[in-house]
């Protein structure tokens, strides 16, 4: 307890609110009522400690805390680390008996903040109002953000909450597509990585908007636009290659033939891509590990994560079923992955503060090179390759 309290005495507050006792002990309820398998046995003794409002829940090993209006979370055996959840009226609903929420939270150009890899701390439903700024249509997006005891779903209409359309050519128009994923609260690393494949989503992200990494192009396959499902099959055309015509908009994202919006990179969105500040997780691979954006915390220095794939020097095969040329991030096996090159691994993921999570980067593989974990299965598609438009 000595540890805890005095790492809580080194975290800055940042939130301009106060709260009262009362607040606090609602908010602690509010935990208790809704969460116990995180927060029990209910009822802990508060310490107050140097401003901190602190409870201890002996069964979990987690301390949860108040100060300022700000909502403080650590677990010292998952890393020790102290997490800042949020302002406290996030959690409760000010003057009101009910704390439950009484209407969706707009995420409407969000810029996220928690860094907390428990995926129950972002149950909640969330909206956002958008345009197609193409066609000059409205969209409503929607996500629900449900818990169970040691998972989460993610029912969502796939509409992001930002803008869209802008410098992209679709070859689709965007529409609300009905996603419902899965993930598990408690993810566990394999003996060996799981390898991406052509058959599953990839991830989702706080807004509902999936990442669909892989296109179904490869170099002499049909007219090397779509059709090319073999995910053994070499020379896959990069969506996030300038060389490349996959018709992506401003937020490295386009549509699948069913109208649903996907990313195949950085979102340009959920995080401050251009600054140097640490970023918030901005969603989950499909195996449950968490997504950061670009920047994290080096001891002291705030940089972005570096990949560990580095393109290949030198001219490709010019063989039978090679495209020849020199490599030049046209294809993904223009890469290579040189372990300690960067600072991230073959999965484009790194332990920060004892968490294990992956990185949004700006280049290969962009978010995930492999799952660290074993992927769910709601992540499963029937089929809906991302490709690009189709020629002239």
């Amino acid at each position: 307890m000595r540890i805890i309290l005095f790492l809580f005495c080194l975290a800055a507050s940042v939130v301009g609110h106060s709260q009262s006792l009362e607040d606090s002990n609602r908010l602690f309820s509010w935990a208790e009522t809704n969460y116990p398998q995180f927060f029990s046995p209910a009822g802990a003794k508060n310490v107050d400690y140097q401003g901190y409002l602190v409870r201890y829940y002996e069964d979990t090993n987690i301390y949860l805390a108040t100060r300022d209006g700000g909502v403080y979370y650590s677990r010292p055996d998952k890393g020790g680390g102290i997490i800042y959840l949020g302002s406290i009226f996030l959690f409760i609903s000010e003057g009101e008996e009910d704390s439950s929420p009484k209407e969706p939270l707009d995420i409407t150009n969000i810029i996220l903040s928690n860094r907390s890899a428990n995926c129950a701390e972002y149950a909640g439903e969330y909206v956002s109002n958008v345009a197609d700024v193409n066609r000059s249509l409205t969209f409503e997006g929607n996500t629900v953000i449900s818990v169970e005891e040691q998972s989460c779903t993610f029912t969502s209409n796939g509409i992001p909450n930002h803008d869209f359309g802008e410098g992209g050519s679709f070859a689709t128009p965007v529409s609300a597509v009905e996603n419902i994923y899965t993930i598990t609260s408690r993810p566990v690393a394999g003996v060996s990585p799981t390898s991406l494949t052509l058959d599953s989503d990839n991830a989702i992200l706080l807004n509902g908007v999936k990442v669909d990494l892989f296109a179904a192009a490869c170099f002499g396959i049909g007219d090397e636009r779509i059709g090319c499902n073999d995910i053994n099959q070499p020379w896959r055309f990069d969506p996030m290659s300038p060389n490349n015509r996959f018709g992506t908009d401003i937020h490295n994202a386009h549509t699948q033939p069913n109208g649903a919006y996907h990313y195949h990179g950085n979102p340009m969105a959920l995080f401050d891509f251009d600054k140097a500040v640490v970023s918030p997780l901005v969603g989950f691979a499909a195996d449950g590990f968490p997504i950061y954006g670009s920047y994290f915390d080096d001891n002291g220095v705030v940089r972005k994560a570096e990949s560990s794939y580095q393109l290949k020097s030198g001219a490709r095969p010019n063989g039978d079923g090679d495209p020849g040329g020199e490599y030049d991030g046209t294809y993904r096996d223009d890469y290579e992955f040189i372990e300690g090159s960067g600072d991230l691994d073959q999965c484009n993921g790194m332990i920060v503060n004892g968490v294990y999570g992956y990185y949004v980067i700006d280049k290969f593989p962009y978010i995930l090179g492999c799952y660290m974990g074993t992927p769910n299965d709601s992540f499963q598609k029937g089929g809906q390759g991302g490709g690009p438009p189709p020629r002239p």
